[in-house]
C-alpha cells in the first residue's frame, strides 16, 4: 500500500493558472468587445455610405477640443490606476487610495465635460428625432424656435395677473397685454405668430394672411400662391436680429435655418455609442467606489479587486480611444 500510495500520479490541475475572477472578467470583457463593436461597425457602415452628405462639424456642433481634452484625462486616469494596483502589490494601500481617488475625480472631470457637450447638442436641437432633414423641417423648426424666444420675452415684460394666468396664455393673449407699454415685444409676438401660420400654410412671407383670400381670387386657372422659401425664413430672422431690443434673444434662440442631412441618424448614433461608453464609465467609478469605501481597512485581499477594476477601466479606456477619432475626427 505505501509502495503504491508513493508512486500515485499528482492531482491533475484543470484550467488556466489565474484566479477564477480574473478568467471570469476576461470573459466579460470579451462579450463588451462584441457589444460595442456592433455599434462601431454599424456607425463605420454608415458613415461610409452616407459620403459627402453626411453631417460635418459646423453642423453637428462637434467639439474635437473637448474630445481630445476627455482623451488624455482616461489616458491618465488609467495610468493612476496601474499606480494604484502596484501600490497593492507592495502593500501600500494608504498611496493605493490615493490613486483611486485622482481615479475617480478625472472619472468626474470627464462626466462633466460629456455633459457639458451633451448640453451643447440638446441647445442646438441635436436630439434624435427632432433634427430638420430638409426645407419644411427646417422651417417648422425655426418657427417653433421663434415662438419659444417671443413666449420668453413677453413672459419677462407682461403684467403679472397675465403671465400668471392659468391656462397658460397663449403668443396673442401676451402680445395684447404688452402693446402699450413694449411695443417691440409685441411686434417679437406678431412676427412669431405670422411665421407659423406662413409655414402650416406653406405660403409666402410676401403674402399677408389677411390678404390671402383676395390673392387667391387674383389668381388665374392654373396658377397658384407661391410657397415659402426657406431663403424667406432666413431672411427673417436676419431682420429680426437687427432689431436692438430683442435681437440677440433671436439670434441665439433661433439658429439659421438650414436641413442637415442624415441630422437624425447620426444623433442617434452619437447618443448611443457616447451614451453606453458613460454608463461604462459609472460602473468603474462604482467599483472603485468599493475599493475606496473600505478606507482603513483596505489589504491585500482587495489586490486581485484592484486589479480587476483595472482591466476594466482599462476596456473603457480603449473603447473611447475608438470612439474618438471616428465620431470627433473622421
Amino acid at each position: 500500500m505505501s509502495h503504491s500510495a508513493a508512486n500515485a500520479p499528482s492531482a491533475v490541475k484543470m484550467g488556466l493558472p489565474i484566479p477564477n475572477g480574473k478568467l471570469g472578467l476576461w470573459l466579460f470583457l470579451g462579450t463588451e468587445i462584441m457589444f460595442f463593436t456592433a455599434f462601431i461597425g454599424t456607425y463605420i457602415v454608415f458613415r461610409i455610405n452616407s459620403g459627402e452628405l453626411w453631417p460635418g462639424i459646423e453642423d453637428t456642433h462637434i467639439e474635437i477640443a473637448a474630445g481630445g481634452f476627455n482623451t488624455f484625462v482616461l489616458i491618465l486616469s488609467s495610468y493612476f490606476v496601474v499606480v494604484a494596483h502596484e501600490a497593492m502589490e507592495h502593500k501600500n494601500f494608504a498611496k493605493a487610495r490615493t490613486f483611486l481617488w485622482y481615479t475617480m475625480l478625472l472619472a468626474c472631470v470627464f462626466l462633466g465635460v460629456k455633459s457639458y457637450e451633451y448640453y451643447g447638442k440638446y441647445h442646438h436641437g441635436l436630439i434624435p428625432g427632432k433634427v430638420a432633414e430638409n426645407a419644411v423641417q427646417a422651417q417648422h423648426k425655426a418657427s417653433r424656435e421663434l415662438e419659444a424666444v417671443a413666449l420668453t420675452q413677453l413672459l419677462a415684460v407682461a403684467p403679472q395677473e397675465v403671465a400668471e394666468a392659468v391656462p397658460t396664455p397663449t403668443l396673442a393673449t401676451l402680445q395684447a397685454a404688452v402693446q402699450g407699454e413694449h411695443p417691440d415685444i409685441a411686434q417679437l409676438a406678431a412676427e412669431a405668430i405670422s411665421l407659423k401660420e406662413h409655414v402650416r400654410a406653406n405660403l409666402s412671407l410676401s403674402i399677408p394672411m389677411a390678404e390671402v383670400g383676395t390673392a387667391r381670387a387674383k389668381l388665374k386657372e392654373g396658377e397658384t400662391l407661391p410657397e415659402l422659401s426657406l431663403k424667406e425664413v432666413s431672411d427673417k430672422r436676419n431682420e429680426l436680429i437687427a432689431n436692438k431690443t430683442f435681437g440677440s434673444a433671436v439670434e441665439h434662440g433661433v439658429y439659421t435655418p438650414h436641413p442637415i442631412t442624415y441630422g437624425n441618424l447620426f444623433a442617434s448614433m452619437y447618443f448611443l455609442m457616447t451614451g453606453f461608453h458613460a454608463v461604462h464609465v459609472v460602473v468603474g467609478m462604482i467599483l472603485f467606489g468599493v475599493l475606496l469605501w473600505q478606507g482603513d481597512k483596505l489589504n491585500a485581499s482587495w489586490t486581485v479587486f484592484t486589479e480587476g477594476s483595472g482591466l476594466y477601466w482599462h476596456f473603457v479606456d480603449l473603447v473611447w480611444i475608438f470612439l474618438f477619432p471616428l465620431v470627433y475626427i473622421i
